[in-house]
């Protein structure tokens, strides 16, 4: 009686559970078909939002006082990297989206802003646009002539030209010039090397007694002696 009544209950159990599977899974595939309807749907409405919005704008860049057509006028979109720039005879053609803001510019003449309205019918937008010639002033410059050919003379004498790289040359070759560099410009690698090995090569030569003095050596007093004759002692700069 038990085990019948245990059998009862687990087929109970398991048929509820395969109701239950069964159930989800008709409604996942009722969701994955409405899905898979809707989406190239809305994909669909969204690309035909996307091509109304775009627009052929064209026209003609002209003079605003004499009418004539402005080639190479800058026409740039506001916020892109996108533009173009007119022909000879004025004539430009870009796609823009409704809503943005180009700007029209060129060398000499003020720079001009036109919105592409929302509301257009259609993808084709045209514009005749007129550029105002930008007037820029200059501070004054006054010139005079010199009052006498004397004073001229004088001050084209008195003008101080500046070297040229031949004479900067000439003076960095100079031999106080050199020795000047020389002792102020930095060891490159080599020489700080060499330095190094030297004063090392002093060291483990004397290694172990005192190193010799040159206050007490005679030849080391002789080449003073002729260097203080050459002057290497007096300040060059």
């Amino acid at each position: 009686m038990l085990t019948n009544v245990t059998a009862s209950f687990y087929s109970t159990k398991l048929g509820n559970c395969a109701v239950t599977e069964f159930y989800w899974m008709k409604l996942f595939l009722r969701y994955f078909f409405i899905s898979a309807l809707l989406i190239p749907l809305a994909a669909k409405a969204q690309f035909e939002n996307f091509k109304d919005s775009v627009v052929e704008l064209y026209g003609v860049v002209m003079t605003a006082d004499s009418l004539q057509a402005l080639p190479s006028v800058s026409i740039v979109v506001k916020g892109t990297t996108r533009g173009t720039l007119t022909n000879n005879q004025g004539v430009f053609s870009i796609v823009v989206l409704k809503g943005n803001a180009i700007e029209f510019s060129s060398v000499g003449y003020k720079a001009k802003t036109v919105i592409i309205p929302k509301n257009i019918e259609g993808n084709q937008y045209s514009v005749l646009q007129l550029m105002v010639t930008d007037t820029v002033f200059l501070a004054a410059t006054i010139i005079k002539s010199r009052p006498t050919r004397e004073q001229f003379e004088r001050d084209f004498l008195k003008t101080k030209v500046p070297d040229d790289n031949l004479e900067l040359a000439r003076q960095n070759n100079d031999e106080d010039r050199r020795r000047f560099l020389m002792s102020t410009l930095p060891r490159d690698g080599k020489e700080a090397a060499n330095k190094y090995l030297s004063q090392q090569s002093a060291k483990y030569y004397y290694a172990g007694q005192a190193p010799p003095q040159n206050i007490f050596n005679p030849f080391a007093w002789a080449d003073f002696i002729k260097a203080w004759k050459r002057g290497d002692f007096k300040k060059k700069y």
